[in-house]
């Protein structure tokens, strides 16, 4: 099983991907931390994410870059939060894949799925602000659009969290009253 999950920011969908994977019966439960601790306000973002599953067994790995290369346990459940961090650190990180970041973040996320149970990606949803930007940010945009693009398609289902509201796109109402 693969679920793509994505909101904007504060809308719940970090916990509504918990949940998901917590409901999960069978299988080592591993958290995939994607956030390079870069500051202050960083080190604030990783340690409200580790409260949040505390008691919830999961075994965080963190991985910035290479996810490709990632080897996971076979048959666990999978949470990668978030794959927005994980381009932006494929992008500008020294051993990231810079230019080939679509391609290396896709490999990765196909890695996972053939070593997982069930996967759950986080993703955020930036594309319905009215700015306009250029430069490093307009490719950061293309980038994670062509990959939450890529990861739907792949996905047996997509969810969109607002509000703390699941908004099934992929899957659907079965799916739904399973997640409540």
């Amino acid at each position: 099983m693969f679920t793509v999950v994505t909101g904007g920011s504060g809308s719940g969908k970090s916990a509504f991907a918990e949940n998901l994977v917590v409901k999960e019966k069978d299988g080592r439960r591993i958290y995939i931390a994607t956030m390079f601790p870069y500051d202050q306000e960083s080190d604030k973002r990783i340690e409200r994410h580790r409260r949040m599953r505390r008691g919830k067994n999961f075994e965080t790995v963190e991985c910035y870059t290479g996810l490709k290369n990632l080897e996971i346990p076979r048959e666990s459940c999978v949470l990668l939060e978030c794959m927005s961090n994980l381009v932006a650190n494929e992008m500008f990180m020294e051993n990231g894949a810079g230019e080939y970041t679509v391609e290396a973040v896709c490999e990765g996320i196909q890695n996972l799925r053939r070593n997982c149970a069930h996967l759950c990606v986080v993703t955020n949803e930036i594309f319905s602000e009215a700015a306009t930007y250029e430069g490093d940010t307009r490719r950061y945009q293309e980038y994670l659009g062509q990959i939450n693009r890529r990861m739907v398609e792949m996905a047996d289902q997509a969810v969109e969290v607002v509000y703390g509201i699941p908004l099934w796109f992929k899957k659907g109402r079965d799916e739904e009253r399973r997640a409540d």
